[in-house]
């Protein structure tokens, strides 16, 4: 996976956000601009968000309505929209993945800071092959054992990111719950703790355990990610996955109180060596 690949998520962000502040420097409503290229106000709201592809007329169609004239400012982001559009690698993984789980891959693959609580399970760049298929295979009861495989494969691409050159920070608080809560056999249970210690040595993994004994903590609403980027015009942004769709959040107010419940989680869970010795106890009752 070549580190550019994920940039099209982010470019679609980043002329989202572009286009956005040209409308509103300008006064215009979303409604008055969807209306200008024969769209809705949600799309255009999904277009600002970097949610959706870009159509070059569409695109040429706001700038004009938003007295962008000058040339080679136009043409910049048209390029940047026709960029924006160009498939990422996970695209030939469509026929397996959930179609709201596309922008959370390339948000994934863009990020320089990823921080997560998971509950339920391990992370998903920290799973085993094993794990992942019993974990794949628990939530896709009737799934044919290709499109299983599929899944599996997805999940290990996912991680080449993260043991790449210039990959992200990952600093992930688990639950024990995820680690007490059998997925596939002893065995596979056993290949991923020792998998967790040994992966917690990565000068860029921050792995720390919330343990049962801490009792109710800020963790409490459930499992949830946070996606910082390299990009100072882009805002963090908090990824929550439900059973049939997930929410994006990008709203400051959204982004703190999510930032709070993280900090407040790492500084709660014993530190990194601690965790490990945690890791380590469990693989041997295991």
């Amino acid at each position: 996976m070549s580190a550019g690949e994920p940039g099209s998520v982010v470019r679609r962000m980043l002329l989202g956000s572009h286009l956005r502040r040209l409308r509103e420097a300008r006064g215009i409503t979303r409604e008055a601009a969807g209306y200008s290229i024969r769209a809705s106000e949600s799309k255009i709201s999904r277009m600002e968000l970097g949610r959706v592809s870009f159509k070059t007329r569409d695109v040429e169609d706001l700038l004009t309505l938003y007295g962008v004239n000058d040339e080679a400012e136009r043409n910049a982001l048209l390029s940047l929209a026709r960029e924006a559009n160009v498939a990422g690698w996970w695209h030939s993984y469509s026929d397996v993945l959930p179609n709201w789980f596309p922008t959370y891959v390339g948000l994934e693959g863009a990020a320089s800071l990823i921080r997560a609580y998971e509950v339920q399970f391990v992370h998903g760049l920290l799973q085993t092959p094993a794990y992942a298929r019993a974990v794949v295979e628990r939530g896709m009861k009737g799934a044919s054992p290709a499109d299983i495989e599929r899944r599996v494969a997805l999940r290990m691409e996912r991680q080449k990111y993260l043991h790449s050159t210039g990959g992200p920070e990952f600093h992930v608080v688990l639950d024990e719950a995820a680690l007490r809560r059998p997925y596939g056999d002893r065995e596979v249970m056993r290949g991923q703790l020792q998998h967790l210690i040994e992966i917690s040595e990565r000068p860029n993994v921050r792995l720390q355990i919330m343990p049962f004994g801490f009792g109710g903590h800020s963790g409490e609403s459930g499992a949830f990610t946070i996606l910082s980027f390299p990009e100072s015009d882009l805002s963090d942004v908090i990824f929550l996955e439900q059973l049939t769709s997930a929410l994006y959040l990008d709203k400051a107010e959204d982004v703190t109180q999510y930032e709070k419940a993280m900090k407040e989680l790492q500084q709660d869970s014993p530190g990194p060596d601690e965790s490990r010795d945690l890791l380590r106890g469990l693989l041997q009752l295991s």
